[in-house]
């Protein structure tokens, strides 16, 4: 299982930004999969999910309305497009998916079982 993100950086309050994370079709493929975000000293958070097969999503008060996940089916790739950043959204952003064919929940952290290496986010 490999997710490959991309599309972080550095970028000034108020503004946007769009990560992508590609995965194979085995794990893209009626899953759930999700943005996870961990600041230094901070907990990790879920910030958005998506079930891929209807394209449900799911995201916490923390970040609704300034976040959107989506998904490009003939890619394997979803996306987070985030706007009205602000500093405190600065962390290390990770994409995740859970078992393939298994049951999940897209905002139960602990269905997701495969993690991208990470991208940085930081707002200033």
């Amino acid at each position: 299982v490999q997710l490959v993100e991309s599309g972080g950086g550095s970028v000034e309050a108020g503004g946007s930004l769009t990560l992508s994370c590609a995965a194979s079709t085995y794990t893209y493929r009626r899953n759930c999969m999700g943005w996870f975000r961990q600041a230094p000293g901070k907990e990790r958070e879920e910030v958005a999910g998506i079930y891929t097969a209807g394209g449900s999503t799911w995201y916490p008060d923390s970040v609704k309305g300034r976040f959107a996940m989506s998904q490009d089916n003939a890619k394997n790739t979803v996306y987070l497009q985030m706007s009205s950043l602000k500093p405190d959204d600065t962390a290390m952003y990770y994409c995740a998916a859970a078992r393939p064919g298994a049951y999940c929940d897209i905002s139960r952290e602990s269905d997701f079982v495969y993690w991208g290496q990470g991208t940085q986010v930081t707002v200033s």
